[in-house]
């Protein structure tokens, strides 16, 4: 029976039934005429979750990560300078990833539990008066950490040092969850993915590209073959694929923004930001800490929580998925072994993260952590409560 437990990881993400059923459907010919008549649909309503009118949705068969390699080998060239800062796990895979590609990759280091600078990002933009650097990279939410960055105030650092880079944006662990708005901060390139606030299996990376971006296509140079954004956007034109698509996920795709849209995008946020704060309400209580270092960086779809000095969070995430069957996120990078992750995003209510606060809490109290039971769990359903 434990397979009916909610997860309580920031992705994959809890599947509602009724996405389940709308992927189970059977095999049908992607060169057939009908597949344009759901796949246009997807294409054009999935513009609506990334905040834009004048960009283009394209996707490919992958996770995030391919999403991420697609954004740069689409715009750039080997040995362009790019400029991105180190907050986390994932903005740290995505210079690797840059690294990896012969990016000339600046790295601007912060504390982990802070966002990104756009500060910084003004200042070193504003130094670089041969316009050198062709890229500024930003991890929106830092699934690691709990941290959701400003991506409109490093528009405004970007605006202000009138610097033409490209601003290309991780978004896979915020978009569907929190408010996106593409046009409005001028992101050229946001990646997301099938798996998270989409509700969907992992499988598909969903990605969002300006018109600049678009122009950048043809001078970029970097090796693409399966990413290659000409060959899938000539394929879209004319309502296929440049090969095999992920059938049943584009079938899940379209049902959820239906239910998406149906719950009505303002309320969809609004309900991760009370269910992020039923949580958060647990940790103050709980006498825990979150890793983000202050409200203004506090995420709605995971919550990273430092463990007492002494305590091993991943024993407790462990343990909790031993004695009780439901699982939580570990800690990673940096916070391995310091820092324990509840997922509060995609398909969740407020009786769903109830059941989440009571089992970790009572992990907690088998482990011996300095909690009271039943403490994080009455925090936050006096926050329910009053909250309506």
């Amino acid at each position: 029976m434990t397979d009916q437990n909610p997860v309580f990881i920031p992705g994959p993400t809890n599947m509602p039934d009724r996405l389940r059923r709308a992927i189970q459907v059977q095999t049908s010919d992607h060169r057939a005429p009908d597949f344009v008549e759901i796949f246009a649909p997807v294409l054009e309503d999935t513009k609506k979750v990334f905040g834009t009118k004048d960009g283009k949705v394209i996707t490919f068969p992958a996770s995030g990560t391919g999403g991420w390699e697609a954004a740069i080998t689409n715009t750039l060239c080997p040995g362009d300078k790019v400029l991105i800062a180190r907050y986390g796990v994932f903005s740290h895979r995505w210079i690797d990833m840059c690294q990896r590609h012969g990016l000339d990759v600046q790295v601007i280091e912060c504390d982990w539990g802070t966002g990104a600078p756009a500060d910084k990002f003004g200042e070193v933009l504003g130094a670089d008066t041969a316009k050198d650097i062709k890229a500024v990279l930003v991890t929106h939410n830092e699934t690691a950490t709990g941290v959701l960055s400003d991506v409109g105030a490093v528009r405004k650092a970007m605006d202000g040092a009138d610097h033409p880079a490209l601003l290309l944006v991780d978004c896979v662990s915020s978009l569907g969850s929190m408010a996106f708005d593409m046009d409005g901060w001028g992101v050229d390139i946001a990646v997301s993915g099938s798996q998270k606030g989409f509700m969907l299996p992992t499988g598909m990376a969903i990605l969002g590209v300006s018109q600049k971006a678009l122009a950048a296509i043809e001078g970029a140079t970097l090796p693409r073959t399966f990413f290659d954004f000409r060959d899938m956007m000539a394929a879209n034109a004319n309502g296929g694929f440049p090969y095999t698509p992920p059938l049943q996920l584009i079938h899940g795709l379209s049902e959820s923004l239906k239910m998406l849209f149906e719950e009505g995008l303002d309320n969809v946020y609004a309900r991760h930001f009370r269910l992020a704060e039923g949580v958060r309400k647990a940790v103050e209580a709980w006498g825990l800490k979150l890793v983000a270092k202050s409200p203004d960086l506090y995420s709605d779809s995971v919550s990273a929580i430092y463990v007492p000095e002494g305590f091993d969070s991943n024993a407790l995430a462990q343990h909790a998925f031993d004695a009780y069957g439901v699982s939580f996120g570990i800690g990673l990078g940096q916070l391995d072994g310091k820092a324990f992750r509840i997922g509060h995003l995609g398909s969740l209510t407020d009786v769903m993260v109830l059941s989440g606060l009571a089992t970790i809490e009572m992990a907690m109290k088998d482990l011996d952590y300095p909690i009271e039971l039943g403490s994080g769990v009455a925090a936050a359903q006096d926050y329910f409560r009053n909250s309506r």
